[in-house]
């Protein structure tokens, strides 16, 4: 089961029906995992947080300003405490310190998504937390230790996005800007060569570095996903496309 880096976009992807929904519910038909661990940009904690419960999570609408029907939407996946057990085993073991949670519902990172992937809602999902504070090589060790659950059937998925400038979309733009596009151009190009170096450094080398990424919550489970793929894997673009000029829907498989 190889790892995936998601654009989760806007809140709005949830009611969405388009190509790239239509691209999720296909990807989705195409896997058969027996969990889901998904790392969300929209959960921050300083130490690696891992939801840990058997029973069902409540729908977090971490959003304000949309339409109503977003707020009706329910995601009833249940988690995994022995997932969960799992992840935080192979973390420590690489002497990363891990805390667990019990209480934190789905937040919009993960059910807008996994509703287009799998609308049953039928597979355990174990939610985990972003430290964007980290340098990139500490985020791609953190995928690295999970590089196991691949061989269990476990599907790891990073949900953020790329370019993530909110104060640069411009809403009724289809075309995407060139910066935008020249950045995740450098970042294919450095993920193909699996050239960490200069991915690690991105912030000095990537072009346009500080418009695509501001802040890195976004950003930082690309380099986690990218870590847990096999070592040798060649990493495949499973989907290009922007939105409102600036927000880039790229995502990989690793």
């Amino acid at each position: 089961m190889k790892p995936l880096f998601l654009a989760h976009g806007s809140p709005m992807l949830a009611v969405e029906h388009n190509e790239y929904s239509m691209f999720l519910k296909q990807t989705g038909e195409s896997l058969t995992p027996d969990a889901i661990v998904i790392f969300t940009a929209h959960w921050e904690t300083e130490t690696v947080t891992i939801s840990s419960k058997d029973d069902q999570y409540e729908t977090i609408y971490d959003f304000y300003g949309f339409p109503d029907e977003l707020y009706q939407i329910k995601y009833p996946a249940q988690g995994s405490t022995k997932v969960a057990a799992l992840v935080g085993k192979l973390l420590s073991d690489k002497g990363i310190s891990v805390a667990y949670d019990t209480d934190r519902g789905l937040d919009h990172g993960s059910w807008t998504m996994l509703k287009h992937m799998f609308p049953k809602a039928d597979i355990p999902v174990v939610q985990v937390s972003v430290n964007p504070y980290r340098p990139m090589e500490e985020q791609y060790q953190i995928g690295e230790a999970l590089r196991s659950l691949g061989s269990q059937n476990i599907l790891l998925i990073g949900s953020g996005v790329t370019v993530h400038n909110l104060r640069a979309v411009n809403w009724g733009q289809k075309e995407p800007e060139s910066w935008a596009v020249e950045f995740d151009e450098w970042l294919i190009e450095k993920m193909n060569k699996h050239d960490l170096n200069s991915l690690f450094q991105y912030e000095q080398l990537a072009p346009h570095a500080k418009m695509a990424v501001p802040r890195a919550e976004h950003f930082v489970p690309l380099y986690i996903a990218l870590g847990s793929g096999a070592a040798d894997a060649a990493p495949k673009v499973i989907n290009r496309s922007y939105e409102f000029g600036t927000l880039s829907y790229l995502s990989m498989q690793f």
